[in-house]
């Protein structure tokens, strides 16, 4: 038997089982259509059986070994999507873990802060790369500073500050809320830096076909991905 002959019975064995061969030339980007799935391995292997010399047959071990790669592969399919169906459950936030937040303070990007009941407040700063001098200023809802913390050499990563409460002339600055700007330098030269502030979770909303996100006080909607940390 030919090579051409061969190929034409493959052919034609292939077109009685319903299974089309790309005769084309192989192209770096192949459809999704030339690729053999589960049931094509199937109807394959039928064919073998149907299709085999009696006086021939095929070896058992060879079928043996077939049949253990089709149910491995099953295995392996069936094992990836149960994977990928774990990895999306723990990667979303449920309504009733964010529910959780309401109530509580958390720490998250922004400028806008809350005193403590026992007076002052705390926040942070992350830098991108590490600075000579970092400030932190506190100005009152009014827009007049009240107090100017200064940081000092600061390394890469998050640095933490704390303020009693008290103005520069030593007065009580109140509850807040506190407008807080954060400025970083590294010999003239300016880092970027983030203000991380304390600040009241209200409520909870659910957006159409996305994940809970809270509502924070003077903030507006953080993503709960976006905690730092829980008050």
């Amino acid at each position: 038997m030919t090579v051409s002959t061969a190929a034409t019975s493959f052919d034609t064995t292939l077109s009685n089982l319903g299974i089309k061969r790309n005769s084309t030339s192989p192209t770096v980007a192949a459809s999704a259509s030339t690729t053999l799935g589960q049931s094509d391995f199937l109807k394959l292997m039928t064919a073998q059986m149907q299709n085999q010399d009696p006086f021939n047959p095929v070896d058992n071990t060879q079928m043996v070994a077939q049949m253990a790669q089709f149910s491995s592969l099953a295995g392996i399919s069936e094992m990836s999507s149960t994977l990928k169906g774990i990895s999306d459950k723990l990667g979303t936030t449920s309504v009733s873990d964010a529910s959780s937040y309401i109530g509580r303070t958390v720490l998250t990007a922004g400028d806008t802060a809350y005193g403590r009941t026992t007076g002052g407040l705390s926040g942070a700063v992350e830098l991108s790369g590490a600075a000579s001098d970092v400030k932190v200023t506190i100005e009152s809802e009014s827009g007049a500073v009240v107090k100017q913390i200064s940081l000092g050499a600061s390394p890469k990563g998050t640095s933490t500050y704390d303020w009693d409460g008290l103005t520069a002339a030593g007065e009580d600055a109140g509850s807040g809320p506190f407008k807080i700007t954060v400025t970083a330098q590294n010999n003239g030269a300016t880092v970027p830096a983030t203000g991380l502030v304390w600040a009241p979770v209200q409520s909870v909303s659910v957006p159409p076909g996305g994940s809970p996100v809270l509502n924070v006080a003077g903030i507006g909607t953080v993503q709960v991905s976006a905690v730092r940390e829980i008050g």
